[in-house]
């Protein structure tokens, strides 16, 4: 099974997880322009072979729209000046992703002009309708009519002649191909999340701890390489609104909260107790009053992070938005504590995929059993989880003001993805990714995450090869292997992206 199939049933797994007492968010609609190419010569040698093209692109159309994608048809383009014709068409589209179906033979003219002044992202599209040619009864029309690969090599060699990176190919059959149908599929989750990253609003609030300098990001620059808007906030916002919630509302927030979570009695850390009413009562109405500050401001995630006065609600309410994040979070709107943007945004991206997308940092090595814990305080994309996730009470959070409820639990056993978004010395965003494991094993009981995280060849290579590309100690975690779909979406946004094998 390939990645691309493999990044589908993941996708589906996840789904099939979300609780009702998680309120998800409504699933992203890209819209994908479709053309298919042919050459207008053989319309009048070969009769017939033009509307067979038309059926041809229809089931075509059908295979996308399957995957929650708006589909705007652009017909056939057969010749050079149809080709001229289509491009402003194409660009008031307002499109997220293009599939280009090879549907026969076709001059490089007709798409020539189309690739070199287009900038979102082409895929060209090769199904042909028979798995192979009947041979005792082949004809020149049999296999025009299966010619989809022909033009392929003539379309990316002028690509490159044009000034662009080679379109990324599907070849496969029109029907019953699985794993045609799961790069399709794959290709409509990255226009989801090419589609939210240009128009995600991502709140802000507070600074990053201040010794953290991989933390620090230009908003700007943010805007510039994602297209998305950061949304400056204050932590007053919130707390107006803890101050303002209903007493019915905190007691069905509890409700949903204790629906959702185990509160199981300590274990180990002496730090740790079971879930005590007072923080319960202080989690539901920070949950409550969150929700409605997000909705609010029409925020699509948020990093943040702000101490406030000792003693004072702004601290209480500030250091306390574990549980409300950790629930949107997994409802689909990331939130990532220390106030890192990049985080945030490695996280929507793992989240638009429909593969989970969690907080992450490496804590301990086990050398005995050649596995790294993966995990962190704060909030997490809770449907990821393996089992019921857990809410502890803390009386301290480490490194941090305040104390509260905190989320612990493991990332679901199998194929997990690491993606961090780092900055370079030139200003310039990279994503570091890499494919590991999470193992079946206990997890330290201290009220944070953590994963047994397993990564070939062993933990010590591994580790020297991950940091050697200069990462932020922060990173998004998802379920499944999709290294390769990530980056492509680095790719198409034109930052550097780098897999640690």
């Amino acid at each position: 099974m390939n990645q691309l199939e493999e990044l589908a049933i993941a996708e589906l797994d996840v789904k099939t997880q979300h609780s009702p007492i998680i309120k998800k968010r409504k699933e992203t609609v890209p819209r994908i322009g479709v053309f298919g190419v042919g050459y207008s010569k053989y319309w009048e040698q070969f009769e017939g072979l033009y509307e067979q093209m038309l059926e041809k692109q229809a089931i075509f159309l059908e295979k996308v729209q399957k995957h929650n994608a708006e589909v705007v048809d652009f017909g056939m383009v057969d010749d050079v000046i149809s080709a001229y014709e289509l491009l402003p068409k194409l660009k008031a589209a307002n499109l997220d992703l293009i599939f280009c179906d090879m549907l026969t033979y076709a001059t490089s003219s007709t798409f020539g002009i189309i690739i070199k002044s287009i900038d979102v992202p082409v895929v060209l599209v090769a199904l042909q309708p028979d798995k192979a040619l009947n041979y005792s009864k082949a004809s020149t029309y049999q296999q025009l009519y299966n010619d989809d690969i022909c033009s392929l090599p003539e379309f990316t060699g002028v690509a490159v002649r044009m000034g662009k990176k080679v379109p990324d190919v599907i070849i496969g059959t029109l029907h019953d191909d699985p794993a045609a149908e799961a790069e399709i599929g794959t290709y409509c989750n990255i226009a989801r999340v090419l589609h939210d990253l240009k128009t995600a609003r991502i709140g802000h609030i507070g600074h990053p701890i201040e010794a953290m300098l991989d933390m620090h990001s230009d908003a700007t620059m943010l805007t510039a390489h994602f297209g998305l808007h950061i949304v400056q906030c204050e932590a007053h916002e919130i707390v107006s609104k803890y101050h303002r919630v209903a007493e019915q509302d905190i007691k069905k927030e509890e409700k949903r909260i204790l629906d959702f979570f185990d509160t199981p009695d300590p274990v180990s850390d002496p730090i740790s107790e079971k879930l005590r009413a007072t923080d319960l009562e202080v989690a539901a109405r920070v949950s409550v009053a969150l929700e409605e500050f997000v909705k609010d401001k029409k925020l699509d995630g948020l990093a943040y992070y702000y101490e406030g006065e000792a003693e004072s609600d702004t601290r209480k309410v500030m250091t306390n938005l574990i549980v409300g994040n950790s629930l949107l979070t997994g409802a689909g709107f990331p939130m990532c504590g220390e106030s890192d943007l990049k985080c945030c945004i490695a996280m929507m991206i793992m989240e638009r995929l429909g593969i989970g997308g969690s907080f992450a940092e490496f804590h301990p090595v086990d050398f005995k059993e050649n596995f790294i814990l993966v995990g962190h305080d704060g909030p997490h994309n809770v449907t990821i989880a393996q089992g019921k996730p857990v809410l502890r009470s803390l009386k301290k959070y480490h490194g941090k003001p305040g104390f509260g409820a905190g989320v612990e639990f493991k990332i679901k056993e199998g194929p997990i993805t690491m993606l961090s978004i780092t900055s370079t010395y030139d200003g310039k965003f990279k994503f570091v990714i890499a494919e590991g494991t999470s193992v079946e094993g206990p997890i330290p009981p201290t009220g944070n995450t953590n994963t047994r995280g397993y990564f070939k060849p062993d933990v010590r290579t591994f580790l020297k090869k991950w940091v050697k590309e200069g990462p932020t100690h922060h990173f998004a975690l998802g379920v499944g292997h999709h290294a390769q779909t990530i980056k492509k979406i680095g790719e198409y946004l034109n930052i550097e992206a780098v897999i640690v094998e």
